[in-house]
């Protein structure tokens, strides 16, 4: 793979296959020769799961206590009381069958969708216009909810939704390059906090493989293992 002049630079800083501890990672991904926009922080996690078997999925949401550095905007489907709670809650787009019918001719403007149970029978015809955009609610992530005020309050606040992909790994973002790394640190261990709820039952054998982060240009660090445990004591 041909690899960009920055990236070369980025890698030279540091070894590509010693695991670092997280303070070690953090400072790595700051000292990196730079770009002109602040960029996404993303944790990369392998886990030991096979996502062919269905009783193996590993799909969730978490609430990140430092935020996630961006402006979210939510969209909810909902009528009556339900409605008027996910306004005051302070989402940017509520309505029924107006906001359907919008996405229904094209319209995405939005971050995250929210639904009430009541509200789903509308929204599921919606899959070709919102599977592809990863948008379409669901129970797991949180985003179908009879409770839409507090939806919205945790998706506006940072919340970061997860899945394992076909090769068992979940990307997930904890912030962005300016934050503090106490905030990072934070984020990251309610990401692998919520990682370790969410293990199937069916997984045996060890769960977290592997683990590594990195900015949105850059290389990914590989972080020693004993960090996840050590973010959830």
């Amino acid at each position: 793979m041909r690899r960009s002049k920055l990236y070369k630079a980025q890698a030279a800083t540091f070894q590509l296959d010693q695991r670092y501890t997280l303070d070690e990672a953090l400072a790595l991904l700051k000292e990196m020769p730079a770009v002109k926009f602040d960029q996404t922080v993303e944790m990369a996690i392998r886990l030991g799961v096979d996502t062919r078997k269905s009783d193996q999925t590993v799909r969730g949401a978490v609430a990140l206590p430092a935020g996630t550095g961006k402006t979210v905007r939510v969209c909810v489907v909902a009528d009556g009381p339900a409605a008027e709670e996910a306004k005051a809650a302070g989402a940017d787009f509520v309505g029924y069958d107006d906001i359907v019918a919008k996405i229904k001719e094209g319209w995405l403007d939005f971050d995250i969708l929210i639904a009430t149970t009541d509200a789903m029978k509308m929204v599921r015809p919606l899959g070709r216009q919102l599977g592809p955009r990863g948008l379409m609610p669901n129970p797991k992530t949180g985003t179908v909810s009879d409770q839409p005020g507090e939806a919205v309050r945790e998706a506006k606040a940072g919340r970061a939704e997860f899945r394992a992909d076909r090769g068992s790994c979940v990307h997930v973002p904890i912030g962005k390059l300016s934050f503090e790394n106490s905030a990072l640190k934070m984020n990251f261990g309610a990401v692998v906090d919520a990682l370790a709820k969410a293990r199937p039952s069916s997984a045996k054998g060890t769960y977290f493989l592997s683990c590594t982060i990195s900015s949105t240009m850059s290389p990914g660090v590989k972080i020693n293992l004993k960090e996840l445990t050590r973010s959830q004591e």
